[in-house]
C-alpha cells in the first residue's frame, strides 16, 4: 500500500489483506514542528516543544472537563508508515527483529500512543508537551492518563 520507506537488507514484507475488518474516524489532527519523519524525535519528551491537538467540530464537546487532567493518552494514526513489514532492521541496532518487538511506526495498524502533559485546553483542542509525530498527523482518540503521576486538577475546564 503506502511505501514511504525502502525495505532494507534483513527486512521482510508480506502481502497485506485486501479488506479491513474495522473502521475508525479521525477526530482531528496534530500540529507539531516536525515536517519529515527524519526530524521527528524517537520518543516524545515532556520537556519538548508545545504541540497543538485540534479536534474537529463534531467532537469538540467531548473536550468538556479535559482541564481536570494533567496528562493524557493521545492515540494517533502514523499515516506515512508502511503496513507490510513483519521484520525490520532499525538503524540504531542494525539487527533484524519482528515488528511486534520494536517501537517502529511501520506496523500492520500504525496506531501510536503518547503520554503527554496538558499545557492548555482550548475550545477546539488542547496544547500539550510530549508528542513525537509529524505535523498533520490524524488524531484517533484522547483519554485521560490515570497512572499515579496524573494529578487531577480540581475544577479544570
Amino acid at each position: 500500500m503506502q511505501t514511504t520507506t525502502d525495505v532494507r537488507d534483513g527486512e521482510e514484507t508480506i502481502q497485506t489483506p485486501v479488506e479491513f475488518q474495522a473502521g475508525l474516524w479521525f477526530i482531528g489532527s496534530i500540529r507539531t514542528p516536525w515536517k519529515t519523519r527524519r526530524e521527528c524525535p524517537r520518543r516524545g519528551d515532556l520537556d519538548g516543544p508545545v504541540c497543538r491537538i485540534v479536534v474537529d467540530e463534531p467532537w469538540r464537546r467531548a473536550l468538556q472537563g479535559l482541564g481536570r487532567h494533567s496528562h493524557l493518552q493521545v492515540l494517533y494514526w502514523m499515516h506515512e508508515a508502511r503496513r507490510d513489514l513483519v521484520t525490520q532492521k532499525p538503524n540504531h541496532t542494525g539487527v533484524a527483529s519482528g515488528t511486534f518487538t520494536i517501537r517502529s511506526p511501520n506496523r500492520p495498524n500504525p496506531i501510536a500512543v503518547s503520554i503527554v502533559e496538558v499545557v492548555e485546553v482550548h475550545d477546539d483542542g488542547v496544547s500539550v508537551r510530549g508528542l513525537d509525530c509529524l505535523d498533520g498527523t490524524p488524531l484517533v482518540d484522547l483519554k485521560p492518563e490515570t497512572c499515579p503521576h496524573d494529578r487531577a486538577r480540581p475544577g479544570g475546564g
